[in-house]
């Protein structure tokens, strides 16, 4: 996979949209590509069963006349000239938006850091075809494993171009290397299926394919004959780092600025005030080195700065991008991203920061709980925080994983979970959302 010079004339082209733009009538513009190229294998059971390829340059143009706005979006080969003042023609018909905006010129990046995030090892299709063969015959290796569900491997590259009509030019890319498989134990209605997966910037940096295999087919094995829980109240439930992710996700989602303006947030008047217990930092920081979701800049071409959004258990910022902030009342952070030509905040390398304890000693110290390897549905509400899903995994006993459990829900209320977690210390950094461990104290589970 190679970086081509190809963004310096992406650069070029946006910039000349931009000209054309300014030309019909456009106070303010700017001009962004996202590009992308991938190719991934599956296989199942021996065989390959899919091989894709994508490539895509998306153009996408903001013009804005006075305080009206309007965006088009478009694929390589379009009429310059027409898309700009069709953009042009569409704005001055908008109503106007009081808080729609470029980035003030004295935020933009001057220059940014170099963060590694591309890597130029080629990978050939033989040679992804036989990493997905490798980690779905190390899956089926595992004493009791009976099938796969399929496993895969994949390449890709992608990455931004901006230009603004207020001095900024840019651009970044950045490669993706992956690695899955998922196993199935068991027979007929007493089977149990569990997966594993990496994902890297760097090739060199995947796990190896046989480890993943023998990951997935290990866990499969260990879920199989599950029992069914009584439902009871005041249970501590422990997240496996897998699901731990996801629950970090969720304190993202409520300390987005968006949802904030919106007030969809739970947590939207809680700015300056305890959300967690104390000694618990939850930070986000762009410019990671090989970092999952590293940027020199955002989507406006703002760099943003490592922060800590919340602090000794204190919620300190929002993830704001120019607008939002502006109807915040504040100015952005340095998180706007571009979903084709709209801008909305979002967080880059997310971490719930690790406790001391090693996740053993947090299983030691539940004593008896709830062990949560896999959740289902979406029964998140966040706006008033109600948190109520599908679960299995295993019971905790005397401090030890004693048997796998399914078909449970496990309930409570984001801002009381907020206020109960304990860490432990085995963070995973290699994930844009970062978490270790983590134990929930007072949750009800409903079982039969």
């Amino acid at each position: 996979m190679s970086d081509t010079n190809e963004t310096g004339v992406l650069e070029a082209r946006a910039a000349q949209l931009l000209d054309l733009a300014l030309k019909a009538g456009a106070d303010q513009a700017d001009a962004v590509v996202v590009r992308g190229r991938s190719r991934s294998v599956t296989v199942r059971l021996g065989k390959v069963e899919a091989t894709e390829a994508s490539e895509s340059d998306d153009f996408s143009l903001r013009v804005f006349v006075g305080r009206r706005v309007a965006s088009v979006s478009a694929n390589p080969g379009f009429d310059l000239k027409l898309l700009a003042e069709r953009a042009v023609a569409m704005a001055k018909a908008s109503p106007e938006d009081p808080f729609a905006s470029l980035a003030d010129g004295d935020r933009l990046a001057k220059s940014y850091p170099d963060l590694d995030l591309f890597d130029p090892a080629e990978v050939s299709t033989e040679e992804l075809t036989a990493a997905a063969l490798e980690a779905e015959a190390a899956a089926l290796a595992v004493d009791g494993v009976t099938n796969s569900s399929g496993a895969g491997a994949s390449a890709g590259m992608g990455g931004l171009v901006l230009v603004t009509s207020h001095g900024f030019s840019g651009a970044y890319m950045g490669t993706r290397f992956g690695r899955s498989v998922s196993a199935i134990a068991g027979d007929g209605t007493k089977m149990e299926r569990d997966y594993d997966f990496d994902s890297r910037l760097y090739l060199a940096d995947l796990k190896p394919a046989e480890e993943i295999g023998r990951m997935a087919g290990e866990r499969a094995v260990a879920r199989l004959g599950p029992r069914q829980m009584p439902t009871r109240k005041n249970v501590t439930v422990v997240f496996d780092p897998r699901m731990a992710r996801g629950f970090a996700g969720h304190i993202a989602g409520a300390i987005n600025g968006a949802s904030v303006a919106r007030k969809t947030s739970f947590l939207r008047d809680m700015m300056g005030k305890p959300v967690m217990k104390q000694r618990i930092t939850v930070t986000d920081d762009p410019l990671v080195v090989r970092g999952a979701s590293s940027r020199p800049f955002d989507g406006e071409g703002v760099t943003g700065q490592k922060l800590s959004m919340i602090e000794d258990g204190v919620l300190k910022h929002w993830f704001l991008s120019t607008s939002t902030g502006l109807e915040l009342g504040l100015e952005t952070n340095g998180r706007g991203v571009r979903s084709g030509p709209a801008v909305s905040p979002a967080s880059t390398n997310f971490a719930l920061e690790p406790g001391t304890m090693s996740r053993e000693d947090l299983i030691r110290s539940v004593g008896t709980g709830f062990y949560v390897t896999e959740l289902i549905g979406q029964g998140v509400n966040m706006l008033t925080g109600e948190y109520s899903r599908g679960a299995s995994g295993f019971w905790i006993e005397n401090g030890e994983l004693a048997f796998p459990v399914s078909e449970v829900t496990i309930a409570s209320n984001l801002r009381q979970m907020f206020m109960n977690l304990t860490l432990a210390d085995d963070i995973d950094r290699k994930f844009g959302v970062a978490a270790p461990t983590l134990a929930i104290e007072g949750m009800t589970l409903a079982g039969s």
